[in-house]
């Protein structure tokens, strides 16, 4: 039997749109919300609206620019090249504090419109060493919504012990892999689809591919 209402937190990019394919099979009704906080590439939040108005789904938008101007990094800044980081250092993609704020605003407005399921893209196993994209994060933020907001709210992981080959495996079981081939936006510089295939974002989704249309016998 599905539950009754989840808002998913939706950029629009492959992660999240395989959630809210999940979602929907899953609930009864869902709604997505999409944060503006300064991204470089405004086509994600286009990706974003196109995909929930393809699927008649109720789309937020919420503005978070406060997050561009405390934690000015690589996803909010044109002047700073996107890098990959080392043993020692987090990527310069990575926004401090980006999933603590996203899911408690997504808190917010779930109780505003009655909804006790929270569902994120996060992932352990594919999360580029981002200390909020970890379970025990996870865990504990979901103890925080709770007791802040005085509601039994579940958080929902999905992909959170998927690698990205999974993550293929999953969308092409709900019958959605050309769409999100097609469809969502990954990439760090902004090109929809397969992308510019350089990127960190891009070579994570494309090796993935790679991996299960290979298990697939597909290549």
């Amino acid at each position: 039997m599905k539950k009754d209402k989840a808002i998913v937190v939706f950029s629009g990019g492959q992660d999240s749109t395989t959630c809210l394919f999940w979602a929907k099979e899953q609930f009864k009704d869902v709604e997505t919300v999409t944060f503006d906080y300064g991204q470089r590439h405004k086509l994600e939040i286009e990706c974003a609206k196109e995909i929930a108005e393809d699927l008649g789904v109720k789309h937020h938008i919420l503005d978070m620019s406060l997050l561009h101007q405390l934690a000015p990094n690589a996803l909010t800044r044109d002047d700073i090249d996107v890098a990959e980081g080392d043993e020692t250092e987090l990527p310069n993609t990575f926004v401090p504090g980006r999933n603590l704020l996203f899911l408690s605003f997504a808190g917010v407005l779930a109780k505003q419109v009655g909804a006790k399921h929270l569902v994120t893209g996060v992932s352990q196993t594919d999360f580029s060493g981002y200390p909020d994209c970890r379970d025990s994060f996870i865990k504990s933020l979901n103890v925080t919504l709770n007791l802040a907001i005085d509601e039994p709210f579940e958080i929902h992981t999905p992909l959170m012990w998927l690698d990205k080959k999974e993550v293929w495996e999953l969308s092409d079981g709900l019958g959605v892999l050309d769409v999100i081939r097609e469809k969502t936006l990954t990439c760090y510089n902004g090109i929809k689809a397969d992308g510019c295939g350089a990127c960190p974002a891009c070579k994570l989704r494309h090796n993935g591919l790679e991996q299960y249309l290979l298990k697939k016998g597909e290549k």
